[in-house]
């Protein structure tokens, strides 16, 4: 099964790419983040019409993250656990049956948490904490499940193509690379860099300053797996082209492959 994570940003304005990716790419599963639309907003004719189910949680204006799938899926969470007055749309989770048992795959917009000093950046660490204790509960099942989606983190210093020039920048603090490292240390499998360990893997080139051309990158969208799914891992890949199309997110797809049929 093929499981990609895509920040489409704005699925209104690139409904074309996400239809023309859905055929080339074919994922059994894909998340996506900052939709920038509300539910009824959601392309679904036009993404059903190419063969998905959908699910939306979407948000006027900003945020919002969808859950396709070419199989029949339960949503089970329209909201990360444990933040009942949280009121960004920033998580979705489904299940789908494989021949090895079920898969659970959970979609993540974390939040940015810039400038640093304010509740912006308290946001982000709580609602990593958040992420974290449903991390565990899921581990608790001892069943294939993946999270992935714009975790907001650069890893290390590996992931930013300039690390004194993000020094400052939330996705490069100390805690937040802490976080991370707590849901690595959790049991859970960075797919990227299971099978690419060193080297630049870039998921992000921003709008300004020529970023993509120059190749000026960060790495933030990440697919973190379970164990029993860390097992099956057989392929990842970085739709890097994705990039380089006409009005492209500053964002590109990422995926991996595992082997539950």
């Amino acid at each position: 099964m093929k499981i990609a994570t895509w920040n489409v940003n704005s699925v209104r304005k690139r409904t074309g790419h996400l239809i023309a990716l859905l055929d080339r790419l074919k994922p059994d599963v894909l998340v996506l983040q900052e939709l920038k639309a509300q539910d009824e907003q959601f392309p679904h004719a036009a993404v059903e019409t190419a063969g998905y189910k959908v699910g939306v949680v979407g948000q006027k204006g900003f945020n919002g993250v969808a859950l396709l799938s070419r199989h029949p899926v339960e949503i089970t969470q329209r909201a990360l656990p444990g933040g009942d007055s949280d009121v960004q749309s920033r998580y979705i989770e489904g299940r789908v049956q494989t021949s090895k048992g079920p898969l659970t795959v959970g979609g993540i917009y974390l939040p940015n948490g810039n400038p640093i000093g304010t509740d912006k950046f308290t946001y982000k660490l709580d609602w990593m904490k958040r992420l974290q204790l449903h991390a565990k509960a899921l581990l608790a099942r001892e069943e294939m499940f993946v999270l992935c989606g714009d975790y907001n983190v650069c890893p290390t210093d590996v992931d930013v193509f300039n690390p004194a020039a993000f020094a400052g920048d939330a996705l490069c603090q100390p805690q937040s690379r802490a976080a991370f490292r707590t849901l690595l240390n959790l049991g859970l499998t960075d797919a990227v860099r299971a099978l690419h360990p060193s080297g630049r893997q870039y998921t992000y080139w921003d709008y300004q300053a020529g970023a993509w051309p120059r190749d000026f990158g960060l790495r933030i969208d990440h697919l973190l797996l379970s164990p029993q799914a860390a097992d099956r891992l057989t392929a990842v890949g970085i739709e890097r082209d994705e990039r380089g199309q006409p009005e492209p997110s500053d964002h590109v797809p990422v995926w991996c492959d595992l082997d539950a049929t």
